[in-house]
């Protein structure tokens, strides 16, 4: 995996849903710190925001472990052996259990965030009440 920070305003972050040792998430999370802290250029994305926190909050990791390793050169696969090595324990199964229940998640069902997601999904011309949010983010990831 590389360690290269992208210029984001050319192209997007990884998937959400693209795991790394088991791990949703961290693809993304480590790609856009990259691009904050090593170079390159965040366009629109921003860091240490909630959905980074659905992972590290979730492990019980803080942001600013994770970020110190990605300065220090780690790749995906070393942030992911970092996760199981730290945090709250978790087994693969619990990791692919959680990974795919946020491979699901669907704010639409959320009542404090039902409106905001219907707004977003429907201005990127998809069904809010099918489309789980990690393929709204997809779909809706475009370099500015």
């Amino acid at each position: 995996m590389s360690t290269q920070a992208k210029d984001l305003t050319k192209e997007a972050p990884a998937s959400p849903s693209k795991r790394v040792g088991g791990y949703v998430i961290l693809a993304r999370l480590a790609d856009k710190a990259r691009a904050d802290f090593l170079g390159g250029n965040t366009g629109e994305y921003h860091t240490d925001c909630p959905l980074d926190h659905m992972l590290l909050d979730w492990k019980g990791v803080p942001y600013s472990e994770v970020k110190e390793k990605i300065v220090a050169g780690a790749s995906d696969e070393d942030l992911a052996a970092y996760l199981d090595a730290h945090g709250t324990k978790k087994t693969p199964e619990e990791i692919k259990a959680w990974g795919d229940s946020m491979d699901a998640m669907n704010p639409y069902y959320s009542p404090d965030k039902k409106d905001w997601y219907e707004g977003e999904a429907k201005k990127a011309g998809l069904d809010p009440a099918t489309t789980p949010m990690f393929k709204w983010l997809e779909m809706t990831d475009t370099p500015n």
